[in-house]
């Protein structure tokens, strides 16, 4: 163990005194060998940089990793290119130098595996590629991966109060990662995933060549939609499908404590979220509120959390039918167009303008590890009320039920690399943050969600135990090295993949055969 630490430590203090040596190298490659598009090198930023610091936490959404004995291995670099001959170069150049690439979008990533790596290693950051181009004639937009979410929902409403695209909640999260992963939010039962409604790509490969789904083939146009992006090349944009949104939808948050019968109130939704039409989607969500200790005590809570693609009154109807238990009244139910959802789901107080959504900010920045399962069975009530007791021992803990159903059920789970179709009733995201950032408390912390995700067990899903890619968890297990084997990666690939990873695994050995886009979690290139 003490020669591994000196192992590293001596990488690092190498690869610090080679910095300068290495941006020359790196210039010197970009401009005389590739003719990247710049007039200058203002796009590279070496440790020295007085704004490198300030870039490499600028989109770094889980401060676990700010402080943290991992994140002492920093980029030698940090790309921010404004044309994609920049990534070109990027790509071409890292390898002549013999550095990692890795490519970061939005930063939310769970692990920190876009702005981390073991080896010495460059960020491609994306940030200043985010151009939408709405198109209501057919109903599409192009929108580029460093984009957020908040963005391209902006540019949709900016342009049509009945158009909507189905992805995720939190509008800080970048449009590459997102749905490269599968990208799923409050439509998902009315219309999938983003990944589900991409209908071609641009992407550059590992030969720096920029490819659409023509010229990259159905193979790895397939790849990307729910199998990572990272893997394959540089994701430079999407071309999506807009789907129509009704010009008033209806939202409720409804609280319920254990004594309000909460926990029955959970047994029962796990009967009906998934079978409900298509147009209502109910989640769950359970957490501790810790109180102040002395006027304030502290409060478990179950919320029902919903939207409704249509008005109140047939809402109202709705539920009374399939969930009267819920006891839904008219003062719970507020109207509001679609993109003002948008800002109601990601958090805002009432009343916020939807330039809010335009803030990279993130409302409740902190350190945190998440864990997810998916429940193809309703859990009995005694295992839900085990839920509860493991939450009451977690100041800042909370569980996450999304339903599936509806357009889940009607795709293939081969017909993208995403699998998790029909036969789940809903996704269990598990959560835990915390404040102090110190080892002493990330530790107690990750110790407790460990628990609870291993309590869960008897609960879950099985052969495998599934897992969600955008909830990246390297507990699941990693790749040791950049010839990861075939069954090493299969531990956790199963997981997140189910019975597409072999054909990934393909797709990946046909396009980066000597495994050169890599993390922790990436298709390796060989079977052996």
């Amino acid at each position: 163990m003490k020669h591994t630490i000196i192992a590293f430590f001596v990488l690092l203090i190498i690869s610090c005194a080679n910095c300068g040596q290495i941006h020359e190298n790196f210039i010197e490659c970009m401009s005389t060998q590739f003719n990247a598009y710049t007039k200058s090198f203002d796009i590279i930023f070496t440790p020295d940089s007085p704004l490198y610091s300030s870039l490499l936490r600028s989109t770094q959404q889980n401060l676990r990793w700010v402080n943290s004995t991992r994140s002492n291995n920093k980029p030698l670099l940090i790309i921010t290119p404004f044309h994609e001959s920049e990534i070109q170069a990027s790509i071409l150049c890292s390898q002549k130098l013999g550095l990692q690439v890795r490519v970061r979008s939005g930063g939310h990533d769970y692990e920190g595996l876009s702005y981390q790596c073991r080896t010495p290693f460059l960020i491609i950051d994306l940030f200043n590629l985010r151009a939408i181009e709405v198109d209501l004639e057919d109903e599409t937009a192009w929108v580029q991966s460093g984009a957020t979410l908040g963005e391209l929902y902006y540019a949709i409403s900016k342009k049509s109060r009945v158009h909507g695209f189905p992805a995720g909640l939190c509008p800080t999260v970048g449009v590459g990662g997102h749905i490269s992963g599968g990208g799923f939010g409050t439509m998902v039962r009315k219309y999938g995933l983003a990944a589900d409604n991409v209908v071609d790509a641009y992407l550059i490969d590992v030969n720096g060549r920029i490819l659409d789904r023509e010229t990259m083939g159905e193979d790895v146009f397939w790849a990307i939609r729910g199998g990572g992006g990272a893997s394959f090349g540089v994701i430079l944009s999407w071309k999506i499908t807009l789907v129509k949104v009704p010009s008033k939808v209806t939202v409720f948050s409804v609280p319920k404590t254990v004594e309000q019968g909460g926990i029955e109130l959970i047994h029962k939704w796990q009967h009906i979220a998934d079978k409900l039409n298509e147009d209502l989607f109910i989640r769950v969500i359970i957490q501790n509120i810790v109180g102040d200790k002395t006027t304030k005590p502290d409060t478990f809570q179950i919320i029902f959390n919903s939207l409704f693609l249509g008005g109140a009154d047939i809402l109202l109807m709705m539920v009374s039918s399939s969930f009267p238990e819920l006891g839904l009244k008219g003062e719970d139910c507020t109207e509001m167009s679609w993109i003002e959802s948008a800002v109601y789901f990601a958090g805002y107080p009432t009343g916020s303008p939807i330039e809010v959504l335009l803030d990279k900010t993130q409302l409740y920045i902190a350190s945190f590890k998440a864990k997810s399962d998916f429940v193809t069975e309703p859990i009995p009530e005694g295992g839900l009320q085990g839920i509860r007791k493991r939450l009451l021992e977690e100041q800042i803990g909370f569980v996450i039920m999304d339903p599936y159903g509806g357009r889940m059920n009607e795709i293939s789970e081969s017909e993208i690399a995403f699998p998790h179709r029909k036969g789940n009733l809903y996704n269990i995201q598990y959560m835990v943050k915390w404040a102090e950032n110190v080892d002493r408390e990330t530790k107690r912390h990750v110790k407790w969600i460990r628990s609870l995700h291993r309590y869960m067990e008897p609960y879950v899903s099985k052969s495998p135990r599934a897992a969600y890619l955008n909830y990246r968890d390297l507990d699941l297990g990693t790749n040791k090295d950049a010839n990861a084997s075939y069954l090493e990666a299969r531990v956790w690939g199963l997981k997140y993949f189910k019975g597409n990873f072999k054909r990934l695994v393909q797709v990946k050995r046909k396009v980066d055969p000597d495994n050169f886009f890599r993390n922790e979690q990436s298709i390796p290139s060989q079977f052996s």
